[in-house]
């Protein structure tokens, strides 16, 4: 049995709440658990100390018997100085996709057409 610590979506239309739980990783997202380990609240500001609950002691517990964190839980871990996680470097994130660099080509105007049309107004 494959174990996560996860979060599992409450609240209400529009106003999330998460409840950090270990979880078999084949159950549904908001469905069977294990046991609930922490709460996380977004609405709440960053600095607020309620807006993410851990209970260390059984989270640690918990990865020591092989549950894994998934990436948005491995941050708050990180964040409470119990889990390293790696920080994920994405190179190509920031350039244009195939589609986009082909459109860019395609309109861009030949150089020696872009320099008869600089030299004919000189003219």
């Amino acid at each position: 049995m494959s174990l996560k610590i996860r979060l599992a979506r409450g609240g209400a239309k529009k106003r999330p709440f998460y409840s950090i739980v270990v979880a078999d990783s084949r159950s549904p997202r908001d469905g069977r658990f294990i046991e609930k380990v922490g709460t996380y609240n977004p609405i709440l500001k960053a600095d607020d100390p309620a807006r993410v609950v851990l209970k260390l002691e059984r989270i640690q517990d918990w990865m020591k018997k092989g549950a894994l964190p998934t990436d948005r839980v491995a941050r708050f871990l990180d964040q409470a100085g119990v889990f390293k996680r790696e920080a994920k470097n994405n190179p190509n994130k920031a350039q244009p996709g195939k589609k986009m660099t082909e459109r860019a080509a395609a309109n861009a105007p030949a150089p020696a057409a872009a320099a008869e049309a600089e030299a004919a107004p000189e003219a």
